[in-house]
């Protein structure tokens, strides 16, 4: 094995990094955006050393981290004219850290946070949550968390209980299943996602490329992240073809200098840190139950 592609999940990631780290196996991943993982200073206090007991850079991701996208949310939040919000968030690495991401950037905005809370993600119901939340009046209610962890339930749960306000969630909520978990018509015109980059239907070049075929091969849309797992594997055997050797140390050593890569999601490269350059952060919402992009945030 000379690489590895992954994880999807931040808290997978958490796991898995300090075991391949150890192992001088590069690890590449399409989806992971807890800011701890690579930037020091924006998670708890031991990472991102925790993940390099090696004392090297080994992990590498495409997507941009939650510190960018709690700050754009935050931001598409203020423009909204959103006063008032009140944070959830499913307890885990990565919902907790976009949760607090968007609470810290709100607050620096003015918008007021009514609460920060944690939440039961394998709950039946959030009916008493809703009633206390509803007696605060948020303009809004950010969810820090995954599909996985009942956003759709929140989203039902809002309607039914009550509570006039948006529903923004972050890009671990950017999947069909969010939308058919929560039923559609609970969605309609109040649920906004942000998605650390470019909708499949806003990619150009390469990147359309890459979607057109997929329509004509599968007959069906690419999820959100498709285009960055491909993008992912074409980095790593990029990598692999420049080192010449199947030898782990140099395979890590071609990733860390991949530079101007010119791939489906434009031009970029990696940073010291393993991070992508790339900080485009898109926002959408949810019309005749699909998702519908609105605009490219912090632009």
């Amino acid at each position: 094995v000379m690489a590895y592609i992954g994880t999807y999940n931040s808290g997978a990631a958490k796991i898995a990094m300090p075991k391949l780290n150890q192992a001088g196996l590069v690890m590449v991943s399409p989806a992971n955006t807890a800011s701890g993982l690579t930037k020091p200073g924006t998670g708890e206090k031991n990472e991102p050393e925790v993940y390099r007991p090696s004392g090297k850079v080994t992990y590498f991701r495409i997507v941009p981290a939650d510190d960018i996208q709690g700050e754009a949310a935050a931001k598409w939040a203020k423009e909204m004219g959103v006063a008032k919000a009140y944070v959830l968030h499913d307890k885990e690495v990565y919902g907790r850290g976009v949760a607090e991401s968007f609470r810290a950037n709100a607050e620096k905005l003015g918008i007021a946070i009514a609460g920060f809370e944690g939440i039961d993600g394998k709950a039946s119901n959030y009916r008493s949550l809703v009633t206390k939340m509803r007696q605060q009046a948020p303009q809004l209610v950010y969810f820090g968390g995954t599909t996985q962890n009942n956003s759709g339930q929140i989203a039902k749960d809002m309607v039914s209980g009550g509570l006039d306000a948006k529903l923004m969630v972050p890009d671990g909520c950017y999947e069909n299943a969010f939308i058919s978990s929560a039923g559609a018509q609970n969605l309609e015109g109040r649920a906004f996602i942000t998605f650390c980059g470019a909708p499949p239907e806003q990619l150009t070049g390469k990147g359309k490329t890459f979607v057109d075929a997929y329509r004509a091969k599968f007959k069906s849309e690419p999820e959100a992240y498709a285009a960055y797992g491909y993008e992912a594997a074409n980095v790593v055997i990029d990598a692999i073809r420049r080192a010449g050797t199947k030898d782990r140390a140099a395979i890590v050593a071609a990733v860390a200098a991949t530079k101007d890569f010119d791939g489906a999601l434009g031009k970029w490269s990696f940073d010291a840190n393993g991070d992508t350059t790339q900080k485009v952060v898109s926002g959408n919402t949810v019309k005749n139950g699909k998702f519908e992009f609105v605009k490219l945030l912090g632009q």
